[in-house]
């Protein structure tokens, strides 16, 4: 079986990983995509529906009947569909955020999601961020990324965005929820969050999203996973 043209990028929430992979998906000009984005449409639609996440057999098979689109060519300004509501903004509160974790516990939901983004980069070159995607989805990916930083800066990037977006909330409470959330993923049976043997980790504190976006680049060059002469060198202005 041929190796994927597949940039792995994992870690735990708020650590970076969406804004530096669709700045190196952009550098490349490879398709982006945002697992995580899929969980938590998954998420968004059971609570629509009104199934918690105890009712796990209902919630995988809403899953296999859910249509889950990207659209926009730019990476940095990619839209989320659900059954053709667009819910780009609805799935980036706090609330989908925790109702995301506990439907990406499910087994089901997992394997029904991982397929697909299995066939997706097997199509075509790809930079790929979520959760277990170096561990799990693509493990035999030529880079394989795990971004990291701690709790508390985590948390303000996570309480700076949301206030962005005119969502109050508690710097203090939203740390605990983070902890909390990490613990959950990374002991989670199915797929639990982790660096992959081999991945490269980098704590993201104190990085600007472009220095981070170009040390993965400079990886996907050194391993030849992305050829030099496709590779977009003006950085910062991304």
């Amino acid at each position: 079986m041929s190796i994927p043209t597949v940039i792995a990028i994992d870690g735990p929430v708020a650590a970076g990983k969406s804004t530096v992979a669709r700045l190196v998906a952009r550098r490349l000009g490879w398709r982006y995509l945002d697992t995580g984005a899929m969980y938590r449409a998954v998420g968004w639609k059971a609570s629509q529906v009104g199934l918690p996440p105890d009712r796990a057999d209902e919630i995988v098979t809403l899953c296999g009947k859910m249509e889950i689109q990207f659209e926009g060519d730019d990476p940095t300004a990619q839209r989320v569909i659900v059954d053709g509501v667009d819910v780009t903004d609805a799935i980036r509160s706090a609330a989908a955020g925790e109702m995301a974790s506990a439907v990406s516990a499910i087994p089901g939901v997992r394997e029904r999601l991982v397929a697909v983004q299995r066939a997706i980069g097997e199509r075509e070159p790809v930079v790929m961020e979520g959760r277990d995607i170096q561990t799990a989805v693509f493990p035999e990916a030529p880079v394989k990324i795990f971004l990291t930083a701690s709790p508390r800066e985590r948390a303000r990037r996570r309480w700076q965005e949301l206030r962005d977006r005119g969502e109050d909330t508690d710097l203090d409470q939203l740390t605990r929820d983070i902890e909390r959330r990490d613990r959950r993923d990374s002991t989670r049976e199915h797929s639990p969050l982790r660096p992959a043997p081999g991945a490269i980790t980098i704590d993201t504190e104190g990085l600007t999203p472009e220095e981070v976006a170009d040390r993965i680049v400079e990886i996907a060059r050194v391993t030849g996973a992305a050829h030099p002469a496709n590779i977009d060198t003006a950085s910062g202005d991304c």
